[in-house]
């Protein structure tokens, strides 16, 4: 079979990884390159690519479908509590405003060391949920259709 002759240009640190790969496997540099374009070339090649495409999009898609569980289990979460404060906490008398928002800043202040703390051990409420709702569809089995979870 007749070799035709290419010139062809690399960046310095592709030349020394082909330098490397055809030392490691016992092969020319010529012999590599014209490896690596025959796998390029093959009918397999595009069948490989598209698998890892494939791949890539599975995993986003499973990324996905967490973080749409998480943003469920956060707007729920949020719900329940201004649900909660609205329902338990009775109107203040205009005497009394003053010191329930200083009462309310030192709260909020602790809340906030508090869930630092939290962040910087690495510990995180979705994974204490998730003992309780271990399955991803059990937020499609209790949608009511408007996308609210049924309480």
């Amino acid at each position: 079979m007749r070799r035709v002759r290419r010139n062809i240009y690399f960046e310095p640190e592709h030349e020394r990884g082909l330098d490397r790969l055809a030392a490691a496997h016992g092969l020319s540099v010529s012999a590599v390159v014209g490896r690596a374009v025959a796998s390029m070339l093959s009918p397999d090649a595009e069948h490989r690519r598209e698998a890892a495409l494939t791949r890539r999009l599975d995993r986003l898609t499973r990324q996905f479908e967490r973080l749409e569980r998480d943003q469920t289990i956060l707007i729920e979460t949020l719900a329940l509590h201004i649900r909660h404060y609205l329902s338990v906490t009775p109107p203040l008398p205009e005497a009394h405003v003053e010191a329930a928002r200083a009462q309310g800043r030192a709260r909020f202040e602790q809340f906030i060391e508090q869930l630092a703390l939290h962040l910087r051990r690495g510990l995180r409420v979705r994974d204490a949920i998730e003992e309780w709702v271990p399955a991803e569809d059990a937020f499609v089995e209790a949608d009511d259709g408007n996308g609210a979870l049924g309480a």
